[in-house]
């Protein structure tokens, strides 16, 4: 991968109008903030929800589809650090999407994919949180705790919550203990003869190991994903075109180092039937080692970890609601706010009502899958955006990958999408025909709205009619 040092120097008409340099905004984001942002988003909640899962799907060699979906992941963050320091404005791939396509429908299903994704996402963080880290303190039913808490969440996200990069380096910081507490206990556990690293090459009974790898890489995915949400900051970076690139790919591979490692240990202190039964995996871990750290500790360590996440995707969701009603791509009263906390009250209470619903659902695996679905389709729009933006040239320099990274990023995500159960597309199809029919009811508001003279063509010069 390196950098475009040839740009063009006359600029595309679709190039944006002010300089690539120029923002409303204050660039107070520097290369170590942003790597930790992007650390932040990444290595979150999943890795705490979802090894129980991945251990059902390839038995004890849970390093294996971690390894391969970090390359996976990747191959598009190549195509993201190209899009991005191209053009540094917020916005992600549903922007990229209408630069590349011309078409309004392809960026609302880009838009919309990425909105679904998230509800969907805080819906299986709120049933990993009410289980059995919570049940440390208290044991719940899951499915009510799981409403409670998105109610929570939503009532946090309306008041308004001023984040900044120092809030998210303290967050990060707790995620980041947790797993090291399991690396490092573990490591102390075998290293006084406990454990069995036997397990980690022990793939499940009756299935063909790369088939088993392939499947779990689908869930373990999902623990990857977060790093496209750092495109809505690029306009506060500092030197985005370096900077960017350095802060995306470095976070990933820390994530995925770290991830292996956890993957490792987990293998090591329990057998896989164990870790797939627990809903509460890491701590299960850490308690197999008899470490002398309190269970109440990992528990609220990664209790802390799940709700932020949460938290930080139903930001992002009702954001993103809000933002695309006021295009007209969603019904506009989503656009609504509240007049002295200036949130989007409308986007919060209809992203939380419909995480709140499928909750009901109860199969974290169904909902990690369906927002890898969802999230490969925007990817895959912006593998083949960057491709399709090749012909329009910047007037600065910006990075620039490796043509074949795109192409490869797009024969990942088709992929990927490939081994999708069909429980998985059902799903995914019914969400995105609920947002068909949403963008149908934006387009009929519209029209009713608009004045008639605003809809009718403009007059040709030399037209009578135009005096």
């Amino acid at each position: 991968m390196t950098d475009d040092a040839h740009a063009n120097s006359t600029p595309d008409a679709s190039v944006a109008a002010r300089p690539h340099d120029e923002s409303r905004l204050r660039r107070a984001i520097t290369g170590p903030l942003l790597f930790t942002f992007i650390l932040g988003d990444v290595l979150g909640a999943g890795i705490y929800a979802l090894m129980g899962v991945l251990s059902g799907e390839v038995g004890g060699m849970l390093w294996a589809p971690l390894l391969l979906a970090l390359l996976l992941a990747l191959l598009t963050a190549g195509s993201y650090a190209e899009l991005v320091t191209k053009y540094p404005r917020a916005g992600g791939a549903a922007v990229f999407a209408e630069r590349a396509f011309h078409s309004r429908i392809v960026s609302f299903l880009v838009g919309f994919s990425m909105m679904a994704a998230g509800v969907v996402s805080a819906a299986g963080l709120a049933i990993a949180f009410a289980g059995e880290y919570l049940h440390t303190f208290v044991d719940l039913p899951v499915i009510p705790v799981a409403m409670v808490f998105l109610a929570v969440v939503a009532a946090l996200n309306a008041r308004g919550i001023r984040e900044s990069m120092g809030a998210n380096l303290v967050m990060t910081a707790i995620e980041v203990s947790g797993l090291v507490i399991v690396i490092v206990v573990v490591s102390l556990f075998v290293a006084g003869g406990g454990g069995d690293l036997g397990r980690v090459t022990q793939a499940p009974e009756g299935t063909a190991v790369g088939f088993a790898v392939l499947s779990g890489a689908i869930v373990a995915y999902y623990s990857f994903v977060g790093f496209e949400t750092s495109a809505n900051v690029i306009e506060e970076v500092k030197s985005p075109s370096k900077t960017y690139p350095k802060a995306l790919f470095t976070a990933l591979i820390t994530a995925g180092v770290v991830y292996v490692l956890v993957g490792l240990a987990s293998s090591a202190a329990l057998p896989p039937e164990d870790l797939a039964g627990s809903s509460g995996p890491l701590l299960a871990v850490v308690e197999a080692t008899g470490a002398g750290i309190p269970s109440w500790l990992f528990s609220l360590i990664a209790l802390i970890a799940v709700a932020n996440g949460a938290l930080l995707t139903m930001i992002m969701a009702s954001r993103l609601a809000y933002g695309m009603a006021e295009q007209g791509l969603l019904p506009g009263a989503l656009s609504r706010v509240l007049p002295r906390r200036k949130t989007p009250w409308v986007a919060i209470l209809t992203t939380s009502f419909v995480a709140m619903l499928l909750t009901l659902i109860g199969d974290l695996a169904t909902l990690a899958e369906t927002v890898v679905l969802l999230l490969l389709f925007v990817f895959l729009s912006a593998n083949v955006s960057v491709l399709v933006l090749r012909r329009d040239r910047a007037e600065h320099d910006h990075f620039r990958v490796w043509t074949f990274v795109p192409v490869l990023g797009v024969a990942s995500c088709i992929l990927l999408l490939s081994q999708q159960r069909p429980q998985v597309w059902l799903f995914g199809a019914i969400l995105l025909a609920v947002g068909g029919v949403l963008y149908l009811l934006a387009q009929w508001g519209r029209r009713r709205e608009s004045p008639v003279s605003d809809r009718r063509p403009p007059r040709q010069e030399g037209d009578p009619m135009a005096r």
